[in-house]
């Protein structure tokens, strides 16, 4: 029996071994273990690669206080509202919920990204911003939610935890909005060995309060101009990061490659794929399938060797955190209909064509 891993940490160190050393070896010699050469050269290095002034990226401790603090820096708090979809992972909500502002739901298309006619329904005068989420590695529709944000005054926080170096009509993910935040942990496409995740800011203004409020507020060792708190980026996971970025490219094309594969050896059997669209590149940081007897097939698979997950069975609208927002069950119909119908792929860069032949093979089994 084959053995399918969702993810493959042993194959990537394995390849990355002799680089990954010496890089940490050099850390432990500068003894820069907290800020310094690293992350800054990765700011930089994040800057050209997603053609942003070098002042506008801020490396931090995780995607969750990006989210956190470019929320605060753009006047996000308590008596306002953030519209975001309700089938993300838990940190969309929760951050809002976190700086004092209330999370207002708005349902998904049939791609799970948010619905513009659902925002643009759900909006109201508390309305302050709309954070949509580039959910699997797909940009949701970013013109029709642009143009609502421009006609109602609204910011755009783009949660492009799942997103890196996908495109959407020429533009690359995280610079639609005022802020874009993304998370580096380590089961994403650019992953660091932990938690870490950086914000490019529209506004020079916005990254400057950022990037001092990640350190306590000082501007120097002994003067603190305005209360911070930490979310510094460890000099160790900077320099993972720097090298792993370098190799980003090819783990995007591996993963496409991965997902054309599926799509040619999935026709014919009874499951929706969200299909590509025009002047759009996805990069799969998962490969989310819908279908029925989910449950059924991820035990089969299991039984033979295939591992699978699924992003996400409880929709954030139906989690006890939620329970004082009022929304029960059938208030998000797509939402909820796709919960219980999605299932994730292995669809990482290590796989090979004939892992993908297995795991297909396995489901076709499973649906005779």
């Amino acid at each position: 029996m084959r053995e399918i891993p969702y993810v493959n940490f042993a194959a990537q160190f394995a390849e990355e071994r002799e680089e990954l050393l010496s890089r940490i070896e050099a850390v432990f010699s500068r003894g820069d273990f907290v800020g310094g050469p690293a992350v800054d050269r990765l700011e930089e290095e994040l800057a050209a690669y997603h053609g942003v002034p070098a002042d506008r990226v801020v490396a931090l401790n995780s995607g969750t206080d990006a989210l956190i603090l470019g929320m605060k820096a753009l006047g996000i708090g308590p008596g306002d509202e953030v519209i975001t979809p309700p089938n993300s992972f838990v940190a969309s909500a929760a951050t809002i919920a976190a700086i004092g502002a209330t999370p207002v739901f708005a349902d998904v298309l049939d791609d799970q990204t948010i619905d513009p006619d659902a925002v643009a329904a759900a909006i109201t005068p508390r309305t302050k911003a709309i954070m949509p989420v580039h959910l699997t590695g797909r940009i949701a529709e970013m013109a029709p939610l642009q143009s609502l944000a421009e006609r109602h005054r609204l910011a755009i926080v783009e949660d492009a935890a799942q997103s890196i170096g996908s495109w959407y009509h020429g533009r690359i993910s995280g610079t639609f909005g005022d802020i874009g935040c993304f998370s580096l942990h380590p089961l994403k496409n650019l992953n660091a060995a932990g938690d870490a995740g950086f914000l490019i800011a529209r506004d020079a203004e916005v990254a400057r309060r950022v990037r001092l409020w990640r350190s306590h507020g000082l501007v120097d060792r002994n003067t603190v101009t305005e209360f911070g708190t930490v979310s510094r980026l460890d000099g160790l996971q900077a320099e993972i990061l720097r090298f792993r970025l370098t190799r980003l490219p090819s783990v995007l094309e591996r993963r496409r490659h991965n997902a054309a594969r599926y799509r040619e050896l999935l026709a014919g059997l009874p499951v929706f794929i969200p299909a590509e669209r025009p002047d759009t590149v996805d990069t799969y940081h998962t490969f989310v399938i819908q279908l029925d007897r989910r449950d059924e097939l991820r035990d089969f698979l299991a039984s033979r060797g295939v591992m699978t997950a699924i992003h996400y069975p409880v929709p954030l609208h139906l989690q006890p955190a939620a329970a004082g927002l009022g929304k029960g069950p059938g208030s998000f119909p797509r939402t909820e209909r796709q919960a219980a119908r999605i299932v994730t792929l292995p669809v990482n860069q290590f796989l090979s064509d004939e892992d993908l032949v297995y795991v297909v093979e396995q489901m076709a089994e499973f649906y005779r």
